[in-house]
């Protein structure tokens, strides 16, 4: 089976985890889904520093997809400096087979879209600026940037005509 990587990136309240799960429902059964949140906070409970454990098993698991899965996506902030070198292990082990997007907004659209979302209430506008990371690419071919014009449907249509 050929397997093909989608890596979704950007800053928290940008619409990363949203794109993702309605990318894996259009693709339904078999799409492995592998969020960054998960296995940090939920599976590992650990801290988003440099060598934590996630980086590991986002790798192992995406990796398991390979040849399981027709469509394996990894989502999550996962900045450039602390997982660009383990992303970029996955896109050359899924031999040109992957396709990366990174959630290229301002700073106020990322603030409209996290308090449009039912997450809210756990942090606000304070927290999402002390984590703000802009223009975090990870500069590898075919880097696809999702911008403030760009609805949640047009990013979603996007993405499957480019698979």
């Amino acid at each position: 089976m050929e397997s093909t990587l989608i890596i979704i990136r950007g800053n928290s309240g940008s619409g990363k985890t949203t794109t993702a799960k309605r990318l894996q429902q259009h693709f339904g059964r078999g799409t492995l889904l592998v969020s960054q949140d998960v296995v940090r906070r939920d599976m590992l409970k650990v801290q988003d520093r440099d060598g934590n454990l996630s980086l590991d098993l986002i790798r192992q698991i995406a990796e398991y997809g390979k040849g399981k899965c027709e469509v394996v996506i990894v989502e999550g902030i996962l900045s450039q400096q602390r997982y660009g070198d383990m992303l970029k292990q996955l896109i050359n082990f899924y031999k040109g087979n992957a396709h990366t997007y990174y959630f290229d907004l301002s700073f106020q659209e990322t603030v409209l879209r996290h308090n449009g979302r039912a997450k809210k209430t756990e942090f606000g506008e304070e927290s999402l600026r002390s984590w703000w990371n802009p223009e975090d690419y990870l500069r590898v071919d075919g880097e696809v940037q999702l911008t403030d014009e760009m609805t949640q449907d047009e990013i979603v249509k996007m993405i499957l005509q480019q698979i």
